[in-house]
């Protein structure tokens, strides 16, 4: 018998990120949303600990399931099936950041 264990809601978001993630990277360089998720919005540097981007968060995520070569991975469909079936089955994403 096996026993499901619901996700936490930290590893639904990363797992949901990932997906995400690697939606965006298989469009075509002229979506907007591809454009938009790589601009720089040229913004002031403030004082103080720089804030977490949503592309640092990301990169995390993908190294915690897929060790240094999972962006590769990301940009083929079935690569990356199998790298969120890989985080999902194993429970990668539990861990915090650290």
């Amino acid at each position: 018998m096996q026993v499901l264990i619901k996700p936490t809601i930290i590893e639904t978001i990363r797992l949901n990120r990932l997906r995400w993630f690697g939606h965006v990277e298989r469009m075509e360089e002229n979506r907007i949303t591809k454009r938009v998720l790589y601009m720089n919005l040229g913004t002031t540097i403030v004082r103080g600990r720089p804030r977490n981007r949503w592309q640092d968060e990301v990169r995390e995520d993908g190294r915690i399931v897929g060790g240094e070569g999972w962006q590769e991975k990301v940009h083929n469909r079935e690569e990356c099936k199998k790298f969120l079936r890989t985080a999902r089955n194993c429970r990668f994403l539990h861990m915090p950041n650290e």
